[in-house]
């Protein structure tokens, strides 16, 4: 009878979890205002998944478009779309294979392990220990708990000192199977624990500032694309009149609120909630940096994909007052990151570079009064996408550090 049971409470495991098989990613290219119509019409028609852009609504001509087709909906869509003549290619033949060689390191290791994609439990242990085993140089702080009521934790990194230093912050997984901005968050903190005393760009900035880490931001999203959906985007909270849940979170802070590229529509992926921080992680990021803001002189958010590193703005086409020295910045750290495996990222203010969105945590961060803000798109270019393989975490994180670790220095010699 047990057995039976416990056949039967599997079977439902296994029923509650979104599978893939047959679905495609394609990649479009609209070059005529007919295509983009052709591609929101068929939006309107059948569910698809935007990888990039996000929207249907953010779709413009002359931009690549990757979306996931459902495999029940692949004959109609290659239909319509090879109709309009439009160039369609197939990125992704079948996006449940991907999911399934994403996960290259069989096994549970004894340490935490920095190269594979670490589950919430083992990231929330991991913080325990490293704030534990390295009380020198790391503390930790709950800023607040998520809308399923879990932890949203903070690592503080840098050398102990009687007064307070100038910081910087970095928080990665706003997007619940963005996997691998998650994965650059631990690297980075052991890194920086681990070569403090040998790098001497890492040395100095510990030394004479802080770095606040927030390794997952959208928790119930990333347990959620664990468990049950690995292409979750969203927060896990419940919006009323429907049975859709989440807000992308994105879109969420009081930055041009839901005026562009951000839609009404409890349904969307690109949903910007009922108000400015409706959703309770939002809230809580933006409190804990409302009250540190007399420190926090950099706030950088790791995103994936696209190999992009944006600064404000995204809500509008309008310049930053900063814009000559962010982009200057922004282009030197894409070329310490280049130098490493000669990965190509393209730098600018958002909404031109690509597309317009409002509600972003960079803009905020920006128009609070944080000058060097910046949003990071890690790899790759649409291969993989939202499905990186284990084997490239290593060397995304390492490239990814030497852009961190640029603006890190710029930051702290050029304080205000």
């Amino acid at each position: 009878m047990k057995v039976l049971l416990i056949f039967g409470l599997v079977a439902v495991a296994l029923a509650d979890v979104t599978r893939f098989e047959g679905d495609k990613v394609l990649r479009l290219k609209p070059v005529l205002n007919e295509h983009v119509k052709v591609i929101r019409e068929l939006a309107n028609s059948v569910q698809l998944d935007f990888w990039t852009p996000e929207s249907a609504e953010q779709v413009t001509v002359g931009i690549s478009v990757d979306i996931r087709v459902p495999a029940m909906y692949l004959d109609m869509a290659f239909t319509v779309l090879q109709q309009s003549g439009m160039q369609l290619d197939v990125f992704i033949d079948d996006v449940q294979e991907a999911v399934d060689r994403q996960i290259e390191n069989k096994g549970s290791p004894r340490a935490h392990s920095y190269t594979k994609y670490n589950t919430w439990s083992e990231i929330e242990s991991w913080m325990n220990s490293m704030a534990t085993s390295n009380s020198d140089m790391i503390s930790k702080e709950v800023i607040g708990n998520t809308y399923e009521g879990r932890p949203m934790v903070v690592l503080k990194i840098g050398k102990k000192s009687g007064s307070t230093k100038p910081a910087i912050f970095m928080d990665c997984g706003f997007h619940a199977r963005e996997w691998i901005s998650h994965a650059f968050c631990q690297w980075f903190v052991n890194e920086a624990v681990t070569t403090y005393g040998s790098d001497s760009q890492i040395t100095s900035l510990l030394d004479q500032m802080d770095v606040f880490v927030l390794p997952v931001f959208n928790v119930d999203g990333y347990v959620f694309s664990h468990t049950s959906n690995r292409m979750w985007r969203k927060t896990r909270s419940r919006n009323a009149g429907t049975s859709c849940l989440g807000t992308d979170p994105n879109r969420n802070f009081n930055a041009g609120w839901c005026t562009i590229g951000a839609s009404t529509n409890p349904c969307s992926e690109t949903y910007c909630g009922t108000a400015p921080e409706s959703e309770i992680e939002s809230k809580n990021l933006a409190d804990f940096i409302r009250k540190n803001k007399s420190i926090i002189k950099a706030y950088i958010t790791i995103h994936s994909y696209s190999q992009l590193l944006l600064f404000p703005y995204s809500y509008t086409y309008d310049l930053a007052a900063d814009h000559d020295e962010l982009l200057e910045v922004a282009k030197g750290a894409s070329s310490a990151l280049r130098s490493l495996y000669g990965t190509v990222y393209t730098s600018g203010p958002g909404a031109p570079t690509i597309y317009p969105a409002a509600g972003g945590s960079d803009d905020w961060a920006y128009d609070l009064g944080v000058k060097y803000s910046y949003t990071l798109e890690l790899r790759d270019e649409g291969q993989y996408g939202f499905l990186l393989p284990e084997s490239q975490i290593k060397p995304t994180c390492e490239e990814t550090m030497l852009a961190i670790k640029y603006i890190a220095t710029h930051v702290q010699k050029n304080l205000y």
